[in-house]
């Protein structure tokens, strides 16, 4: 089991300072290589505290259009997963704390192959994978060799995950646990905040690891509402949707675009400041 990673660290520090962890999400290669590049070098020091990046994938089914969008933009543009890979290393030369995610399914690492992407992901300075599309019936596939390799593998529990499921899910997660606020696809529907906070209740009962909630969080309000019962909070269909909506006529990244998403996950840092 991985311990000491940048993700435990940086939960730890959050807890001593209790705060919420927040958590950004942006897509690999979206809406090119250049302009992601500015983005995710840009997302510490606006606030954010954990970075997921998303591995870009033709058919992303837990996603829904704004990240669906994203991924095809970058896959237009080119987006390999060796890109990826680079955009981590090209990061770790400026940012050596902040912890990284790669956020995706299973079918581009499959045809790395598996092995080799744990082992190119370790060394370009992942911290850990969420893969939504393989179960903990399959650790052996992934999850078991991610964790001897010391990333973290994070799990998803949903509204639906109960209490006989719980335990499975739970099994051999770590670095936190992801929430899952609605029944759906992301960014389609708005969190119940209570139901949210019940269910983090839940959870928290059968693990020490902290949780973190996504999918529908898209307002320093809602982050705010959601942080106070939570251990972190998950933004990525409204930055995604952003990006999307400072793009220049051809499709790439404009001068507004990483000024657009910086404002935006200040203003969301400053509310979980807040809590």
């Amino acid at each position: 089991m991985t311990t000491g990673t940048r993700i435990e660290t940086r939960f730890a520090e959050l807890a001593a300072k209790k705060r919420a962890a927040l958590i950004t999400f942006i897509t690999a290669g979206d809406p090119d290589l250049v302009t992601a590049r500015e983005l995710l070098l840009a997302l510490p020091a606006a606030g954010a505290d954990i970075i997921e990046l998303g591995m870009p994938f033709s058919d992303p089914m837990a996603d829904g259009p704004a990240i669906q969008a994203s991924s095809l933009r970058a896959l237009k543009a080119g987006h390999k997963m060796a890109d990826t890979l680079q955009l981590v290393r090209d990061f770790r030369k400026a940012d050596t704390a902040t912890p990284i995610v790669l956020m995706g399914y299973y079918n581009p690492i499959y045809v790395y192959p598996a092995a080799k992407f744990v082992a190119d992901a370790v060394a370009a300075g992942v911290d850990g994978l969420i893969v939504v599309d393989v179960p903990p019936e399959a650790d052996d596939e992934l999850c078991l060799p991610a964790l001897a390799a010391g990333l973290n593998f994070i799990r998803l529990a949903t509204p639906t995950t109960n209490d006989k499921r719980l335990p499975a899910v739970l099994a051999n997660t770590s670095g936190f646990v992801y929430y899952v606020s609605i029944a759906g696809v992301t960014g389609t529907l708005a969190p119940d905040v209570s139901a949210v906070h019940t269910q983090v209740a839940r959870i928290k009962r059968r693990t020490k690891l902290p949780v973190a909630v996504g999918f529908g969080v898209k307002t320093p309000e809602q982050a705010k509402a959601i942080a106070a019962g939570a251990d972190g909070v998950v933004v990525g269909s409204a930055l995604v949707t952003a990006i999307a909506g400072s793009l220049g006529k051809d499709g790439r990244g404009s001068g507004k675009t990483v000024k657009t998403v910086v404002k935006m996950v200040q203003g969301l840092s400053q509310a979980l400041a807040k809590v």
